[in-house]
């Protein structure tokens, strides 16, 4: 669900799974919010969530930076590039995630939420004064149109959940239905999340195609002036009909929120130095450490915020397209991550500081752990022990070098798996029994430098074992289109995880993603390990099988070696205008989702 960093998948899913949950508990009545186990932490009635400052005041500006550009206003369809800030300041939805419970939603479009003790249904109770920002009432008929258009007409996001719902039906003037037809403990929330749109926006236009039309939603915010491209402005509603929510007490305080667009990360980094932008995230440590010396930053008109956050890590790296033949073969892909020297690769641009990530739910009660498999999760997997390579279960660990230029050792390594896979060196250029040299391409966008700097030092390397990779540099719209199709050999590649993972999974690693345009299966894993993790998620009851059943999901991708990952930062630094405040008390999540600039105000 999150970003300011996560953009093309905002959605965050609510699967719950940290051990230190209260015990099951059936839903027998409307209630105010809806936990995967146990109750949620705010009672009925509450005040404020607890990382919001309800006394905060409002006014001011914030202008952030995205890289590339927009082309459409539209982003819940797979055309065209949309602002991801329409999703999280223009449209709402029935629950809203409270970001220091990972497994939690409150009302919000919703008065009411109701489900069973098995989850084979969901009624959700509109609250009567919830209005679109030109006054027209919320309706259950927008909240029907809404998901089934989304379901049938809508990104691929939105395809899997909508096949597992039966019926959907009207039970009241303000009350909504969906009874399911699949097991899946997580689809109350899954629905819950859905973005609820005015129906009548589309009565003229077709909602599957893109355009520069802007939406009606019933969010603290309007779309205001934009170019496409260029920049887009969401304006504050004064006449908000949620300003009175617990909800929203201390959140949506700023009355202007920009985002301009630049061609690259350096480019948004001098024109934060030169005051054009109110928050700049710095991902280079040795950066923040060096290049703060400018001006505004010396006088104290910008300042310096370490935040610390429990996130897991996700995966940030560059991943590896098994579609390709190139890269089918798990002995080629354990080859390049011998020959990827993380360790000199960090020293050269953060100065080392950086850990390196080592699976997808690292930094969390949620990954995999060292060695072994415990009991619990090696019976999960005792299925498809076959099936999986042999350090699924006994523990796989990323290759280290000495932190040398020249990785001799790691590199000997790679030569010997890529000989076991039929690759051999002639005339100095490694090829396969037909003769067929051993190249590929790396795709990049063109905003991102410090992708370049990373894989030339990869592509050095790889010249000595006789491979001809070769970087690509093309535009974020470009990028974004071949990624849809899965056109690449190699791609940096982002995938955020929440402390609460469940049907998204499902897009990012399930089957179907192999052949299905548009899916987040960017590396085209074909598991069924995978797949019946997954299910076991979104099936079991008990909070410990979930637990399991995501550590064992995180060891059959990460010792699938799908990835060569890069770093990660327990500590998110953000450079600010020093009118711009945020809370003592933090969420979870730390400060992305729900956090900047949902809770920030701006004071003189």
């Amino acid at each position: 669900m999150s970003r300011l960093i996560c953009r093309t998948c905002r959605i965050v899913s609510i699967m719950a799974g940290l051990a230190l949950v209260t015990p099951h508990f059936a839903l027998a009545a409307p209630q105010h919010g809806l936990a995967m186990y146990g109750k949620p932490a705010l009672p009925a009635g509450y005040e404020s969530l607890p990382y919001a400052n309800p006394d905060a005041p409002q006014g001011g500006t914030i202008v952030l930076a995205e890289p590339g550009g927009f082309d459409s206003l539209n982003p819940y369809i797979l055309k065209g590039e949309a602002p991801w800030g329409i999703r999280t300041h223009v449209v709402e939805s029935l629950l809203g995630q409270s970001y220091d419970e990972p497994f939690t939603l409150y009302g919000l479009l919703a008065e009411t939420v109701e489900t069973d003790d098995a989850r084979s249904f969901v009624e959700f109770t509109l609250r009567k004064e919830a209005r679109f920002s030109n006054g027209d009432p919320v309706t259950p008929q927008d909240v029907i149109w809404s998901f089934e258009t989304l379901g049938t007409k809508g990104h691929p996001r939105y395809l899997n959940s909508w096949g597992k719902v039966a019926s959907s039906e009207i039970t009241g003037p303000r009350s909504v239905k969906f009874t399911f037809n699949t097991p899946d403990r997580e689809l109350p929330m899954i629905l819950g999340l859905r973005p609820v749109l005015r129906k009548a926006d589309w009565d003229d236009r077709a909602f599957d195609e893109s355009g520069l039309q802007p939406i009606t939603g019933s969010g603290p915010y309007v779309i205001g002036d934009f170019e496409a491209g260029r920049f887009v402005s969401f304006k504050r509603n004064r006449d908000y009909w949620g300003n009175d929510l617990g909800f929203n007490a201390g959140k949506h305080n700023l009355d202007v929120v920009k985002y301009d667009y630049y061609t690259d990360q350096s480019v948004i980094f001098e024109a934060f130095k030169a005051g054009a932008l109110s928050v700049f995230r710095e991902g280079n440590a040795q950066r923040w450490a060096e290049a703060y010396n400018f001006p505004a930053a010396t006088s104290g008109a910008i300042v310096k915020s370490e935040i610390p956050h429990a996130r897991p890590t996700g995966m940030t790296g560059f991943v590896m397209n098994t579609r390709r033949e190139i890269f089918a073969d798990i002995r080629v892909r354990d080859a390049m991550m011998h020959a990827f020297n993380f360790e000199f690769i960090n020293q050269a641009l953060n100065g080392g500081s950086l850990p390196r990530i080592t699976s997808y739910f690292a930094n969390s009660q949620l990954s995999m752990k060292d060695g072994e498999a415990d009991a619990a999760v090696r019976e999960l997997l005792a299925p498809f022990a076959d099936s999986l390579p042999e350090d699924t279960l006994t523990g796989y660990q990323l290759p280290k070098s000495d932190g040398s230029g020249r990785n001799r050792s790691n590199l000997r390594k790679a030569a010997k798996l890529l000989e076991q896979a039929g690759w051999q060196i002639k005339n100095g250029v490694l090829v396969n029994d037909a003769g067929k040299p051993f190249a590929f391409e790396i795709l990049l966008k063109n905003t991102a430098t410090e992708h370049e700097a990373i894989m030339g030092i990869f592509v050095d390397a790889l010249k000595r074992l006789g491979i001809d990779a070769r970087l690509k540099l093309i535009d974020p719209v470009q990028h974004r289109e071949r990624l849809k199709d899965y056109d690449y050999d190699m791609v940096h590649f982002t995938r955020y995880m929440s402390l609460s993972p469940g049907n998204e999974q499902r897009l990012y690693w399930g089957r179907d993603g192999v052949t299905t345009p548009g899916t987040r299966n960017y590396m085209g894993v074909d598991s069924a390990a995978a797949e019946a993790m997954i299910d076991t998620m979104l099936e079991t009851r008990d909070a410990e099988v979930f637990n399991a059943a995501v550590r064992a999901l995180d060891r059959v991708l990460t010792a699938g070696r799908y990835v060569i990952p890069i770093w990660y930062n327990p500590v998110s630094f953000l450079a600010h205008d020093a009118k711009l405040h945020y809370p003592e008390r933090l969420p979870v999540y730390g400060d992305w989702t729900g956090f900047l600039p949902d809770v920030w105000w701006y004071e003189e």
